[in-house]
């Protein structure tokens, strides 16, 4: 079968993932580009029987890319069988307190960028500015001064020559620095390369709800340098995010209960996007399954109903043409697992320290893209109960189905070589292949790709441009939209330049119920929706809570309250018009 692609997804491809000549001319189709793929990662398979045959295995993997039902990230596209072969998007590097260190960081920073990868550091351990150096007698300058150069090395080095690098900055809130750290963007054209996210304590939280100081510690010695109201300090971090979206939070201790190696230290960064918490040194390839094709037709005349109730959950879903399809998706789950742990075997890792950790603990993260067409499929509201259950119940599934294949590739070819230590080290547990399974990644372009809503998002809007590859924008229209538009009789052309369908009375309340978009949806259902997932995820979820432009502090400071008592185990916000430029905005081609 011959892939199905949008205009869109072509010129993506084009620009960015199908092989060039010396003249930079296209020499692939997209067809080849999956072959070439599939060819490559099933090879891994003769590393554990020289004499199998790997054509089944290559066309399984060719097939379900193909049909856009799975995608492994980028870097998988990109590299696997061609020169460079690396084929991991997730880094996280180790600083220490030492120039060695930070500078070594800094060459590794380089190689992972070249290669078509993402960094993520922690730079808690640094000393905090004006801390004596005792070898020179000085005084330090602080993460802050550090991250300037990574960004600078970030700056003049083209990924691979498909993708700019990426960066996430993480210090932790008792650090000494933390208050220039959360501020550090309020100038917009410093640290362009990086998110940042402050690393937030349980203690911290507990200080915030009691309305209670908390403990600065200097990195070097331990020692108390001075105390804060934690309420100050997290109403800085609501005001920043507020002005520039940035600082994200982390709930670090949370991520550390979740940590499957915890004999080898304590997890202190992630990946750019956060949704991929690492220890120093490991990478992690990711894959998503699109929920938009994980259904299956059933026999009813009306697609969407008018009756939509307003928590909608059962109700609907006797309205619908479709329902979920749970044996492809068991399928779609058993061959991912599979592409993404021979991935592991096939990748060339930039430094031989990532490839020991990598191989050793064997983490994938296997997420979703479609799951805002998946529900308009069903016909259920994004703000509705129903689809806290449902995204729930479907991932719940893919954790369950997935562990189910990774014990069984450990009975084939072994667990995690770290297993011993592991929390699955215990009687009762499962042998697994692999120390983590399942993650929900942001899926920017994969989603463009596959022709579907990106990661657990909502519907941005039914028209907006997307700016990527250098600012090209991407005219983007839903086709959902536009389907079911037609079928009712509603003439698109009369609605270019509106922001909502909500007030429109002419449109049936169903449809309108379906079709809110981001701005139209409660911050609340943001954090239920990713929560939903996150109970089920082993890594954690890439979700951002996005606010109109006149959205409140008091808005924001809400959801990161919410996101934390509902087990979130970070968050990002943004709120439109905050940055000079950004990826999705709106435009009057049907309406925003």
């Amino acid at each position: 079968m011959r892939p199905k692609l949008t205009e869109n997804a072509i010129t993506v491809l084009k620009r960015r993932y199908l092989k060039k000549d010396e003249d930079g001319r296209v020499v692939e189709t997209p067809e080849e580009m999956f072959r070439r793929v599939a060819r490559n990662v099933a090879s891994a398979d003769l590393l554990y029987n020289p004499t199998i045959n790997i054509k089944d295995t290559e066309e399984g993997f060719y097939q379900v890319m193909a049909r856009l039902e799975f995608l492994p990230n980028s870097p998988t596209l990109m590299n696997a069988g061609r020169e460079l072969q690396q084929l991991a998007a997730c880094f996280v590097l180790p600083i220490e307190d030492s120039l060695e260190s930070i500078f070594e960081s800094v060459k590794s920073t380089a190689l992972i960028h070249q290669s078509g990868g993402g960094t993520g550091f922690s730079f808690s351990k640094l000393r905090p500015k004006d801390d004596p150096v005792m070898t020179t007698g000085g005084a330090a300058s602080g993460p802050l001064s550090f991250m300037k150069v990574f960004n600078t090395t970030t700056e003049v080095i083209k990924q691979g020559g498909t993708r700019r690098g990426a960066n996430m900055g993480i210090l932790r809130i008792d650090h000494p620095d933390i208050i220039e750290f959360i501020s550090a963007k309020k100038d917009r054209d410093k640290l362009t390369n990086f998110n940042l996210s402050v690393g937030i304590t349980t203690r911290f939280m507990e200080a915030v709800e009691d309305d209670k100081e908390y403990d600065l510690i200097n990195p070097r010695n331990r020692r108390v340098m001075r105390r804060l109201k934690a309420r100050d300090i997290f109403q800085l971090i609501v005001e920043s995010a507020w002005d520039n979206g940035e600082p994200g939070i982390l709930f670090m201790d949370r991520i550390n209960q979740d940590n499957p190696t915890p004999q080898l230290g304590e997890i202190e960064g992630t990946n750019p996007c956060g949704e991929q918490p690492l220890l120093p040194y490991e990478a992690c390839n990711l894959g998503s399954i699109n929920l938009s094709r994980m259904i299956k037709s059933i026999s009813v005349s009306d697609m969407v109903s008018d009756s939509v109730s307003t928590d909608t959950d059962t109700d609907t879903h006797t309205a619908n043409k479709y329902e979920i399809d749970y044996d492809r998706l068991k399928d779609t789950v058993r061959i991912g697992v599979k592409f993404l742990d021979n991935i592991i075997d096939v990748n060339r890792y930039p430094l031989p320290q990532i490839s020991e950790i990598t191989r050793g603990n064997r983490k994938i993260g296997l997420g979703v893209m479609g799951f805002a067409d998946l529900l308009i499929r069903l016909g259920i509201p994004y703000d509705s109960t129903g689809a806290v259950e449902i995204g729930g119940e479907i991932m719940r599934f893919i954790r369950e189905k997935a562990r189910e294949r990774s014990a069984e590739l450990a009975e084939e070819r072994g667990v995690f070589p770290n297993f011993k230590g592991s929390i699955y080290d215990r009687p009762g547990s499962m042998r697994l292949r692999n120390a983590t399974s399942t993650t929900i990644a942001p899926t920017g372009t994969l989603s463009i790709i596959a022709g579907c809503s990106s990661g657990i998002e909502p519907i941005y809007a039914l028209s907006f441009t997307r700016n990527i590859l250098d600012n090209t924008e991407f005219i983007e229209v839903n086709p959902l939209f536009r389907e079911i538009a037609k079928s009712h009789n509603i003439e698109i052309e009369k609605l270019t330049g509106i922001e909502s369908i909500q007030g429109i009375k002419g449109i049936p309340e169903g449809i309108r119920r379906l079709f809110k978009t981001t701005f139209d949806i409660a911050p609340e259902w943001h954090i239920k929706v990713q929560a939903s997932f996150q109970r089920y995820t082993d890594n954690a979820v890439s979700k951002t809570v996005n606010f109109p432009a006149n959205a409140t502090r008091e808005d924001i400071e809400k959801i990161f309250i919410l996101a934390y008592r509902e087990g979130c185990k970070g968050v990002t916000i943004y709120r439109s018009g905050s940055r000079p430029q950004q990826v999705l905005s709106c435009r009057e081609v049907l309406y925003c």
